[in-house]
């Protein structure tokens, strides 16, 4: 047993009875937008599972516990905390465990919780990946790795568009890590549908992407899938203006010399400030989408198993 680990009773009791359980991360509460809107958008996710046949399972580290299935008291806590929060990925858990700290957990942490509990699939907004320039800074997401290895199945809005997308397929294709487009032939870059990169294989259903976790966690092939599903077409943001936020952000964090797990949330902020807040309503969309599809994937697993 797992001594830093705290699963909430419902989500203890839907994984005994293999009912479908939903990951979700903890980063987008505290790093991801004001209070009370953070609060709000992770209560709203949450309740979109609900309403599509699973269970939600918020994970946080609060007070050095891994948290499994937050309370709406902990994710207010949270949303209160807000940058005080430590955004924890895997280098970061065992100083924020043994410190007794509170933190978020980025797609990576989120993954590797999520599969010390046994929950196998999980939403997120966008995944990290290799960041513009790497080929000098080295400058490469710990997602990817624990994409790598760890049996997660990560349903996203495809890769942050502030990142280099070629790259960071270049990176999938070299850990074995499947890409899935749902609905659709091509990668979505977040704000945008179509990243303009192919993906790996095209699937038109939740049942179809159950199949595929079924048959590599049985090979005991190691490892987590990437399931690309577009921001809605009513949300999608503007390929010209949006591009030209980007280009105008990553010039201003060159400038100001940030590096490392700051340069996500400040370049997210950034597009944000430069498209007067319209990305900020595309990544809430976005993420309520892969709360959607992923609970119809945890169900068709489920039935899989």
């Amino acid at each position: 047993m797992n001594r830093y680990l705290e699963i909430s009773k419902e989500i203890e009791e839907a994984l005994e009875m293999n009912k479908p359980v939903v990951a979700l991360e903890s980063t987008i509460i505290s790093h991801g937008m004001p209070y009370p809107q953070n609060v709000e958008t992770a209560l709203k996710v949450e309740e979109i599972v609900r309403e599509n046949g699973a269970v939600p399972a918020t994970i946080a580290i609060i007070n050095g516990k891994l948290k499994v299935g937050l309370s709406k008291d902990e994710i207010e806590y949270l949303g209160k905390k807000g940058l005080e929060v430590i955004k924890c990925s895997r280098r970061d858990l065992p100083v924020v465990v043994a410190q007794k700290l509170d933190g978020a957990t980025t797609v990576a942490t989120t993954m590797m919780i999520a599969e010390m509990a046994g929950i196998k699939v999980f939403a997120t907004g966008g995944i990290g990946g290799v960041h513009r320039g790497a080929t000098e800074t080295f400058d490469i997401s710990a997602d990817l790795m624990e994409l790598a290895h760890t049996d997660v199945a990560v349903v996203c809005a495809g890769i942050k568009s502030i990142l280099d997308i070629g790259l960071t397929l270049e990176y999938l294709e070299t850990q074995g890590v499947t890409v899935i487009g749902y609905e659709t032939d091509h990668l979505p870059a977040f704000y945008l549908r179509d990243s303009g990169f192919d993906v790996d294989v095209r699937v038109d259903s939740p049942e179809e992407v159950a199949a595929m976790m079924e048959a590599k966690w049985s090979m005991k092939l190691r490892g987590g899938f990437v399931i690309g599903n577009p921001v809605p077409e009513a949300y999608e943001e503007d390929e010209e203006q949006i591009t030209t936020a980007i280009e105008q952000a990553l010039d201003e964090l060159s400038k100001q010399g940030i590096k490392g797990k700051d340069s996500t949330p400040f370049l997210l902020a950034k597009v944000k400030e430069l498209t007067h807040g319209e990305s900020l309503e595309t990544n809430i969309q976005l993420v309520y989408n892969n709360a959607r599809v992923a609970s119809g994937i945890a169900k068709a697993f489920t039935k899989a198993l």
